[in-house]
């Protein structure tokens, strides 16, 4: 796999290992210690941005908003650096638009690797005119593995997190049956402090990007304003 990738990162340690990590895997990588040199750099064609949200002349959820509010780049996925301990800024960039998070410190390889699966969903290849779930197809759009804890979608494997998978597992289990976010929360998350509503919510658009990578002509769940969501049952 090979594509452009910018690394938005004003610490020089993290960016040259992230350069090297993705130059060695046959990538074109390029580095902006700024926001303003990350926003110069991006207005050439990109496959994938890593966006500290830390930087010097500016908040990175400011650049991502940028990032999305031009038709050039508001495509171009991206993936977020954040602190530990910045759990609200994950789930503000989450719902501005972002594809993905990495917190520090982190692997370099888990970040090719995160990048790699980003890559995947949005090369997808041309389908056939029956896939799994259409209606020439009496195959189900939705297999579950419980014990593998893997879940097919349209027969690709999903790359999900463990609380994307947990999320989309529950809604798999009542399709139709509508899951209030303190369910959701209840059953999917270990404990009642460790989250808040609009952690659903940000997972539940993570799980909708990935399953639009598969097929983009379908949203199997359904929102239900001031409520929760559901699985729709007609699928």
């Amino acid at each position: 796999m090979s594509g452009r990738v910018i690394i938005v990162e004003d610490e020089p340690a993290i960016a040259d290992t992230l350069l090297y990590a993705f130059r060695s895997e046959g990538f074109e990588a390029e580095h902006a210690a700024t926001a303003a040199a990350g926003l110069r750099l991006a207005a050439k064609p990109a496959d994938l941005i890593i966006l500290d949200l830390g930087l010097p002349d500016g908040n990175g959820l400011d650049v991502l908003r940028r990032l999305r509010s031009e038709v050039a780049t508001q495509e171009v996925p991206v993936m977020l650096l954040t602190a530990r301990s910045a759990e609200i800024d994950r789930i503000v960039g989450l719902e501005v638009g972002a594809d993905d998070y990495v917190t520090k410190p982190f692997s370099p390889r888990e970040v090719t690797a995160r990048a790699r699966a980003i890559l995947r969903r949005t090369r997808k290849s041309a389908r056939s005119s029956a896939e799994p779930g259409d209606a020439n197809s009496t195959t189900p759009l939705f297999l579950h593995d419980a014990e593998k804890r893997q879940i097919r979608f349209s027969g690709a494997i999903l790359d999900l997190t463990r609380y994307e998978y947990g999320v989309l597992a529950l809604l798999l289990k009542r399709p139709g049956m509508i899951f209030t976010r303190e369910m959701i929360l209840q059953q999917v998350w270990e404990g009642p402090l460790e989250s808040e509503d609009r952690t659903v919510d940000a997972h539940i658009k993570t799980i909708r990007a990935k399953l639009r990578g598969v097929r983009e002509d379908c949203d199997p769940i359904q929102t239900h304003r001031g409520v929760g969501y559901s699985l729709r049952e007609e699928l």
